[in-house]
């Protein structure tokens, strides 16, 4: 059975979503996290990932429901494809730590920062 959320909070100045499913269940999950775990097809790039980066300044401008079973999130960088299934936004809620730890996992290998300003260089000596 999927799993609703009582309540649906947008931080726009902490740029995080809260939400809730139980007084004592309450995630905050940021607009970085969300922007880069999007399930549209380009970021889930049709069964390849596309790494996405520079998204740590990135905001949220809208959430709006999607029919009875999702959200659909407008990001201020444009972003607001994907639609965020109840069972999706209950996962990445539940397994936040491990999915950003992966994420911050993925940038380093690829040599990518979370900063759009900043590029990596590796030195091949």
């Amino acid at each position: 059975m999927t799993k609703l959320p009582t309540a649906i909070k947008l931080h726009k100045t902490s740029k995080t979503l809260e939400l809730q499913y139980a007084p004592d269940e309450v995630y905050h999950l940021s607009a970085e996290f969300l922007r880069v775990h999007s399930p549209s097809a380009e970021v889930q790039g049709h069964g390849k990932p596309v790494l996405q980066f520079g998204k740590i300044g990135v905001g949220l401008n809208k959430v709006e429901p999607a029919g009875q079973y999702a959200l659909k999130l407008t990001f201020d960088d444009g972003h607001d494809s994907g639609l965020f299934t109840w069972e999706y936004l209950y996962q990445l809620a539940r397994r936040y730590d491990a999915l950003w730890d992966d994420y911050l996992a993925e940038l380093k290998a690829a040599g990518k920062s979370r900063d759009p300003s900043e590029s990596v260089v590796k030195l091949m000596l």
